[in-house]
């Protein structure tokens, strides 16, 4: 049976190659390609996965090197679920190699964007634990502080991922079940930490530059209380005609960039970016945002829950297509990537590509395993299903953009969470058993 599985795994890897090699460079990860390249790093993205891809990348140049780091930590998170599952079912076991091609998982494999990559990091960083829960100490822990390591490395990729690392590393300390007040006790402690962390690495050991990505929130959240409230909150003077697109059309719940370079209104982060007055990256903009919710809270609450409910139910970009649409793409006239994206067409509108389908199912399978917390199956599928929600639910303050991919953590915690779920049932029905 542990030969099967094995076969399964290596038909995935080898049809993850076929379809999506050498892997696809987003407009996001060419930058963060180029910052290693030049040794030069800035904070809008993480440089953390830029220090990465310089260490790989002599492995094979490119998008190469990254795509097959994705995807090696793909199928190797999903391998030690199998394995692990394989100690106490064999149709369990057999069934996860299948899980990791279901549609959501899968379609990403070959998108390099750090969201893909801080993904798959914390999958293998909770099945390495997963795997060695029960083992000796000398054993054990070697493989909770490399855990430890990769979670660590994820808030670096994702700093909003600071709170769900909080629950991550819970579980990564205390495998073998989930314990509500040690989680409780160690939560803000770790939060701490990990926030500790982001300017450490950023600014203290790598000098990056500071580009102000926080700043795109502000710009964000000052847009959409102008559109509710129905007053300009910008510290600007618009022309009447421009405060009139502010108020009515210039509002776009899926993403910010109507602010900055996309129609209708680029005006915006073009005057605040201007030299003669500068305000974006200033304390200006924070007191302007400090100002506006405190004299509309309604009016940001509408925002925010707009924005959410976006991001949780519309049919929001899953994979950058567009980008494959002219005679120079030659990346989607891969014959065997085209039937993934006519799959992907085809799925697209449906539940399965909805984040707020993938919340929840988290709850509900953490819900369903809760019971078995005391168990290692129980804890990892609690442990990794309660860090996606509070992932996903983060958006609620911090979302800029409603893209399927912010939510992938969210989509591969769950899967993971599922397959462990009915090996804590079983697992707590050994240990009652007489």
């Amino acid at each position: 049976m542990i030969a099967a599985v094995l076969v399964l795994l290596a038909a995935g890897y080898a049809l993850t190659i076929l379809v999506f090699h050498p892997g696809y460079i987003t407009i996001d990860a060419s930058y963060v390609y180029a910052a290693a390249k030049d040794w030069r790093f800035g904070d809008w993205q993480s440089p953390a996965m830029s220090i990465a891809w310089w260490l790989i990348d002599p492995l094979a140049p490119g998008a190469l090197s990254m795509f097959l780091l994705i995807a090696t930590a793909y199928w190797a998170g999903f391998g030690l679920l199998a394995l692990t599952a394989a100690r106490r079912s064999a149709w369990l076991a057999l069934a996860t190699p299948l899980i990791a091609l279901t549609p959501p998982a899968f379609v990403f494999v070959g998108m390099i964007w750090r969201d893909v990559l801080f993904a798959v990091a914390w999958l293998l960083a909770a099945a390495m634990t997963f795997a060695m829960a029960d083992r000796p100490k000398p054993l054990r822990l070697p493989v909770q502080a490399l855990a430890l390591l990769v979670v660590a490395f994820g808030v670096l990729l994702r700093p909003n991922a600071i709170f769900a690392a909080a629950l991550l590393a819970a579980y990564v300390v205390w495998p073998m079940r989930f314990g509500l007040r040690r989680t409780a006790i160690m939560f803000v402690p770790a939060v701490v930490a990990f926030y500790a962390l982001i300017p450490l690495v950023y600014y203290a050991m790598l000098d990056a530059q500071r580009q102000n990505p926080l700043h795109s929130l502000l710009v964000f959240d000052l847009g959409g209380i102008t559109h509710f409230s129905g007053e300009n909150q910008f510290p600007v003077q618009w022309r009447p005609d421009e405060t009139a697109q502010l108020t009515s059309k210039c509002y776009d719940p899926v993403r910010w960039d109507t602010y900055w370079h996309m129609e209708p209104c680029p005006f915006v982060m073009k005057r605040l970016e201007s030299k003669d007055d500068l305000i974006f990256g200033t304390p200006r903009l924070g007191e302007a945002w400090r100002r506006a919710v405190a004299a509309h809270p309604l009016a940001y609450m509408s925002h925010r829950a707009t924005f959410m409910w976006t991001f949780l139910t519309g049919s929001n970009l899953v994979l950058p297509y567009y980008d494959w649409q002219g005679p120079a793409a030659a990346y989607g006239n891969n014959p065997y990537f085209k039937p993934l994206l006519a799959l992907h067409h085809l799925l697209a509108p449906t539940p399965l590509f909805r984040t707020g389908f993938w919340l929840v199912l988290a709850i509900g399978i953490c819900a369903l395993a809760w019971p078995a917390r005391a168990t290692p199956a129980g804890a990892f599928a609690v442990g990794v299903s309660a860090s996606a929600i509070v992932y996903v639910m983060t958006f609620l303050a911090v979302g800029v953009a409603a893209d399927f991919r912010y939510a992938y953590w969210g989509v591969l915690a769950t899967l993971a969470a599922a397959v462990a779920t009915p090996l804590a049932h079983c697992e707590r029905r050994t240990a009652r058993a007489p």
